[in-house]
């Protein structure tokens, strides 16, 4: 080999070293071996939420508690307004690594590029770490469905925060006034107890809705054993029996939806509606809505599958290695079964750790309803599953659904609103 090639092939592999370098975001990486189990000095750990009210106090309270048992560690609680407004502000900031925090709440779905960018930190090494970590996810205590659903390609970056599923919401005194003897546990049950309400009561009351069209979608196409991907079709058998289910509803005036509102709490609250599909963490506005008008209580979702909603937490690569250690240090903490039944009972939020949900003090709450039911109600957890343009495309099925709901409801062509609903579907995939 003569002198020019040497050179030439010594630069080729220094520039692809390089290129490595640049695409891991930093020269830490999270092996067993370069993980620092203390924090040595003072240390600074940025988190972007998107928390607010109650939510926010709680989780500046639960902060400022961490800190003091740790006083080398700084958290920088930075909230970046709604969910919308935060999802934009990582969007835009990962065309900047080094002004990224941290670590953040999101949505796996929202970091599917961030993960093929090699931005994200992957925690397993952390959570497997037998000095920082648990030893083992099965050991962290935290619900094996919803860890499962923060990974993103098969690997763990995330970590369950702020958890929440659909539950049923119903007018318990309607029910009685009505001869209802049954909560209904099944799709098809869930439609003839709407229909009888609605008829008993003259056609005054509707008997149900769902507040995330999306969700009743996704959910449906799952309960006839097909995952929301790219293969999905919108105007096949499968599709249009879930679609015909709630277009059937509308047409006859059992069923209704959000709207504009978005929720369905409201004329839940108001008893035009006998019953509703929507977040369970939502239950602490409909008890102050509802007061002590009628006695309302809450129910798994009917049929086989929930949905799990709410963020994880991610951590970034440009962190240094003792951000690393701090950042998960924390998001221990917000796990551990004390910070959890503090979160859950101040927020409604479900517990993501099991031995809160198994406990007697979680079970015994009684200001609020889901606490007693949630163990039985979360049996069968289901998440949006992480891919190319999964995200779009799920965003999407709201504004689709309601236009084919809207038809429906007017009597007019759904069969077309089907169609123009694939378009869009499809689009999304593309994009």
């Amino acid at each position: 080999m003569n002198l020019y090639k040497k050179i030439a092939l010594g630069l080729v592999a220094g520039l692809a070293l390089i290129a490595t370098g640049c695409s891991k975001g930093n020269k830490e990486d999270s092996s067993a071996a370069n993980i620092s189990t203390k924090i040595t000095k003072k240390t600074t750990v940025t988190f972007w939420h998107g928390m607010n009210g109650g939510q926010r106090a709680e989780l500046e309270k639960l902060t400022a508690e961490f800190e003091k048992k740790n006083p080398n560690i700084k958290i920088k609680l930075e909230n970046q307004g709604s969910y919308i407004d935060l999802q934009a502000k990582v969007n835009s900031t990962l065309q900047s690594p080094n002004n990224l925090p941290t670590i953040t709440q999101a949505y796996p779905g929202w970091l599917y590029n961030a993960v093929k960018s090699n931005m994200l930190v992957d925690l397993s090494p952390y959570i497997n770490n037998s000095k920082l970590g648990w030893g083992s996810a099965a050991k962290s205590n935290i619900r094996t469905e919803l860890l499962d659903g923060a990974k993103i390609q098969g690997k763990q970056y995330g970590i369950p925060f702020n958890k929440s599923i659909e539950v049923l919401t119903y007018n318990k005194s309607m029910f009685e006034k009505y001869g209802i003897k049954k909560v209904p546990t099944t799709m098809k049950e869930l439609a003839q107890v709407s229909e009888t309400i609605y008829k008993k009561s003259n056609h005054q009351v509707v008997g149900a809705g769902f507040d995330s069209l999306a969700n009743y979608y996704t959910l449906g196409m799952k309960n006839e054993g097909i995952n929301l991907t790219d293969k999905v079709n919108f105007t096949g058998k499968d599709s249009k029996k879930v679609i015909d289910y709630y277009a059937q509803g509308m047409k006859k005036g059992y069923f209704t939806t959000a709207g504009s509102a978005h929720y369905l709490s409201g004329p839940f609250a108001n008893e035009k509606v006998a019953m509703y599909i929507g977040t369970s963490a939502g239950e602490g506005y409909v008890k102050k809505a509802v007061g002590d008008k009628f006695t309302y209580d809450v129910a798994a979702r009917p049929g086989k599958y929930t949905m799990q909603q709410g963020t994880d937490i991610y951590m970034f690569k440009k962190a240094t290695a003792m951000q690393r250690t701090a950042a998960f240090k924390y998001m221990q903490f917000l796990t551990s079964k004390s910070t959890q039944l503090k979160w859950a009972n101040a927020t409604g939020y479900i517990p993501v750790n099991n031995s809160v949900v198994k406990s007697k003090e979680y079970k015994e709450n009684t200001k609020t309803k889901l606490p007693a039911k949630l163990e039985g109600a979360m049996k069968h957890l289901y998440s949006i599953p992480v891919a190319k343009n999964s995200n779009a495309a799920y965003s999407q099925l709201d504004p689709i659904m309601a236009k084919i709901l809207y038809a429906a409801k007017n009597g007019q062509n759904v069969d077309n609103q089907i169609k123009a609903g694939k378009a869009k579907f499809d689009a999304a995939w593309k994009q």
